[in-house]
C-alpha cells in the first residue's frame, strides 16, 4: 500500500498569500505529498482554481488537489481549459476530485444549480471533461450541454486525470464507482470507510470497471483539546446524515491521529488530506508537529 499524506487548511481559512506560501512552501520543505482546498462558493476562502495556481508558482515538488470542487454549475468546456492550464503551468501536478457541492440553498444559488438537478449535471458533466481533455474534437448533445466539433486546447500534461470524487450517501458512493477513478471520503469512521470503499468497488465492477485498491483516501480532521464550536457544528451536521459515532471516532486528537489513520488503512484507505482545528499561529511548527506524528506511515519515494 502507497501512502500520501497531504493537508489542507482548515474551512473558512481567508485568503493570504503570505501564510499560504508558509504552508505550501512548508509542505515541500517536510516531504508531505500534496496541498489542498476545500470550496464553498459563499464561503470566505478563497477560489480553489486561484489559489492552487499561487501555491503551485511557490513550489515545485508538491501536488494539488481539491477536496472537493463543486461541479455542477461549472460549464464543463470552461473548467477542462482552466484545470488543464492549471496542470500544465504546474508540471502536471494536479488532482481534481468533484462532488456535488455541499446541501445549501446559498451555494446551489452561487453555482445557478436547482439542488434537485445537481446529480443529473454531474453525470452528464464528468464524462464531458474527459472526452474535452483526451479528445481532439468532441461533439455532444445531451439535456444540459450541446457541443458541435468543439476543438479546446491546452491538454492536461497527461491528456487527461485521475479524477476522484467525494460523497458519504449510498446514491454518491455508487456514482463514485460508475464514474470516478478514486473516492475521497470526509468525516469518516474507519467501519464507514470500509463499508463505502466495499460498495464503490461493487458499483464500479457493476459497471464494468475496477478501481485501483491505491485509489480510497480520507479528508482527516483533527484537533488539540476539546471540539471548537465550528467542528463541533459541522460534526453534528455530518453525522445527522451518517450517523451517530463518537468524535474520537471521526476527528481524532493530534496525539491520536496516527492511530486514527492506521485504522483507515486497515479499511482500506491510503490517501490522506489532514484538516487542522484552526488557522495556526506558525505553520512551520504545526508542519513540524504532524511532521513528527504521522509522516513516518507516508510511504517513501524513490529519489
Amino acid at each position: 500500500m502507497i501512502v500520501r499524506i497531504g493537508l489542507a487548511p482548515a474551512l473558512g481559512t481567508a485568503p493570504d498569500g503570505e501564510r499560504l506560501a508558509e504552508l505550501a512552501q512548508g509542505l515541500e520543505r517536510e516531504e508531505f505529498d500534496s496541498l489542498w482546498v476545500t470550496e464553498r462558493a459563499t464561503g470566505p476562502m478563497g477560489d480553489p482554481v486561484v489559489t492552487l495556481t499561487y501555491a503551485a508558482a511557490l513550489t515545485r515538488r508538491i501536488k494539488f488537489g481539491t477536496a472537493v470542487m463543486a461541479l455542477p454549475g461549472r460549464p464543463p468546456a470552461l473548467l477542462a481549459k482552466e484545470l488543464a492550464t492549471l496542470d500544465l503551468l504546474s508540471g502536471g501536478r494536479l488532482l481534481p476530485a468533484f462532488g456535488l457541492g455541499i446541501r445549501d440553498p446559498g451555494e446551489q444559488q452561487a453555482f445557478g444549480v436547482r439542488r434537485e438537478e445537481r446529480a443529473a449535471m454531474f453525470e452528464e458533466a464528468l464524462p464531458l471533461l474527459r472526452r474535452l481533455w483526451a479528445e481532439d474534437e468532441v461533439t455532444h448533445h445531451g439535456t444540459y450541454y450541446h457541443y458541435d466539433g468543439l476543438r479546446l486546447r491546452p491538454k492536461p500534461a497527461e491528456r487527461g486525470f485521475d479524477v476522484w470524487m467525494g460523497g458519504s450517501s449510498d446514491a454518491e458512493l455508487r456514482r463514485t464507482g460508475r464514474l470516478s477513478d478514486g473516492w475521497l471520503a470526509s468525516l469518516t469512521t474507519p467501519a464507514e470507510a470500509d463499508r463505502g470503499r466495499r460498495l464503490v468497488q461493487e458499483a464500479a465492477a457493476g459497471a464494468g470497471r475496477e478501481i485501483e485498491e491505491e485509489h480510497f483516501g480520507a479528508v482527516v480532521s483533527y484537533r488539540r483539546g476539546p471540539l471548537t464550536p465550528e467542528a463541533e457544528r459541522r460534526f453534528a451536521r455530518v453525522r445527522r446524515v451518517l450517523g451517530p459515532a463518537p468524535p474520537d471516532e471521526v476527528i481524532p486528537s493530534l496525539e491520536n491521529l496516527d492511530r486514527h489513520l492506521k485504522r483507515l488503512m486497515e479499511a482500506g484507505l491510503s490517501k490522506f488530506v489532514l484538516v487542522p482545528p484552526g488557522p495556526p499561529d506558525d505553520w512551520a511548527r504545526e508542519l513540524a508537529e504532524l511532521r513528527d506524528a504521522v509522516l513516518y506511515l507516508q510511504t517513501r519515494r524513490n529519489r
